[in-house]
């Protein structure tokens, strides 16, 4: 067999197993494992580094409408090309459906953004902003039979939240097709209620986001919308989960029976409330919901990466210019935290991060960094050929130095956003080689590879929805009973 690339001498990490060996790459998926693998067009000595799956970034926002003057920092030129510098080799940004128009057409100009901009393999989550009777009983069972097999909802912002009733008709749509149910699980009542108590007492500089969010508000929102998807009987995952109350809600859940996933995000692991409280609206920086909370919720979040309480570990990149008219400090975003647009960066960061402060220091072992950073959302979210170093799999592939020790610093990084809410956090561990559909993107920390090489990725349903046959199956007859 002639091989268009061998990997030779590295270490190699699955999430199941650690073990030496090369790897042999041919028409962009790996074609052998074993040693002595024989001449390639290209080689690549990885003595001394780990070779792992590709990063899989399932919580990414790139170019998505964010409200009057308000304008996202990524595009997907930017955004894909930072997420490459990380390790990573596929994201999944969300499509947002505006109340009023058809999630089609959304799709369409989603798409037009993305055609031949992207550095790494892209695939699409939908928000379900406007349940009609038609996106739920046309435009839905069609998409997912398309392969658009995840949507969220949102129980929080005005203008995106739905109500219970919306979130079970939506979730009823999720049983019937096989698709997968993503949850931002925050009251929004309670936040409008705590936000006018702060307004009315002039408490409204950056660290007020912290407070008007607290942990009450998100473990209500998660208990709830795990009710409701023990009504409807479907899988569900519940997004950027930040504190221990959050996690027991999950724990629980999985004890009566539920299929739930967890997710949680660097900014719980590394932040605080107290990062919002910066002098000269810098706390700005920091606002992203849910915010930041306190030590004792980091801790507990660790506890969940260790455990399994999580399953995924995301970014939720959601990047804005700080000193930008159209960022965090936009006209009323200067004089009220209610203004400020929440998010924050991170695709970059995410995977140096967890490697660091996981596996150097002993949290986590490889093979689960492995599944929490690529494994477990390919699995999660459809992408059967992504995810794994295994024959057959698209030969998507990271190549970690584990010595190399950077201090992150914007500067250095490929977003389009002005800062990093990570400046100066030392880091130990980084991928110096990115290969995507066995292309080396980045060799040795620089860009190789040319734009456009990403392309967008249809799915499967979730693994969690059963079979491959009985999912296809599940689509089809939606379709079919419009």
């Amino acid at each position: 067999m002639t091989l268009d690339l061998v990997i030779r001498n590295g270490t190699v990490a699955t999430a199941s197993d650690v073990f030496r060996a090369d790897i042999g790459i041919r028409d962009g998926r790996i074609a052998l494992i074993g040693e002595g693998l024989g001449a390639a067009g290209e080689e690549i000595d990885a003595g001394g580094r780990y070779v792992l799956p590709g990063g899989i970034d399932s919580h990414v926002h790139i170019a998505q409408p964010s409200g009057d003057g308000i304008v996202m920092a990524d595009d997907f030129e930017s955004g894909t090309l930072s997420a490459l510098f990380g390790g990573n080799t596929t994201i999944l940004p969300f499509c947002l459906q505006q109340k009023g128009l058809s999630l089609r057409a959304a799709l369409a100009d989603y798409h037009a953004l993305a055609e031949g901009r992207c550095y790494t393999d892209v695939s699409f989550h939908l928000i379900v902003s406007d349940p009609s009777a038609s996106v739920l009983g046309q435009e839905l069972p069609a998409l997912v039979a398309d392969g658009y097999t995840s949507f969220k909802v949102f129980m929080t912002y005005e203008g995106l939240r739905l109500n219970d009733a919306e979130i079970l008709a939506t979730m009823d749509t999720a049983r019937r097709t096989g698709a997968l149910v993503m949850v931002h699980c925050e009251n929004e009542d309670a936040i409008r209620y705590l936000i006018g108590l702060h307004e009315a007492r002039g408490d409204v500089a950056p660290r007020a986001h912290a407070s008007t969010r607290p942990a009450a508000v998100e473990r209500e929102a998660t208990h709830r919308a795990l009710s409701l998807a023990e009504i409807t009987d479907v899988p569900v995952v519940i997004v950027h989960v930040s504190n221990g109350q959050a996690m027991d809600e999950i724990a629980r859940a999985r004890a009566r029976g539920l299929k739930v996933v967890g997710e949680t995000c660097p900014q719980y692991l590394m932040l605080t409330a107290a990062d919002l409280d910066g002098m000269d609206w810098e706390g700005a920086k920091f606002v992203c919901s849910p915010p930041p909370r306190d030590r004792e919720s980091q801790d507990a979040c660790w506890r969940g990466v260790e455990t399994g309480v999580f399953d995924l570990f995301s970014s939720d990149h959601c990047p804005f210019r700080y000193d930008d008219p159209m960022g965090k400090l936009n006209p009323r975003g200067r004089t009220s935290f209610r203004h400020i647009p929440n998010g924050i960066p991170g695709v970059e960061t995410r995977l140096p991060i967890l490697f660091s402060e996981g596996v150097m220091k002993g949290r986590i072992d490889l093979p689960r960094f492995v599944a929490l950073s690529s494994t477990n959302h390919a699995k999660t979210y459809g992408l059967s050929r992504k995810g794994a170093i295994a024959v057959g799999m698209d030969a998507d592939i990271a190549i970690w130095n584990p010595d190399e020790v950077r201090t992150i610093r914007h500067a250095e990084l490929h977003d389009g956003s002005d800062y990093t809410p990570y400046e100066g956090v030392e880091v130990r561990g980084w991928p110096t080689t990115t290969i995507l559909g066995g292309r080396v993107m980045v060799r040795d920390g620089v860009l190789v590879g040319g734009i456009g090489t990403g392309r967008y990725v249809p799915r499967d349903l979730s693994s969690l929805a059963g079979g491959m046959e009985r999912r296809r199956a599940l689509a089809a007859a939606a379709v079919h009973d419009i």
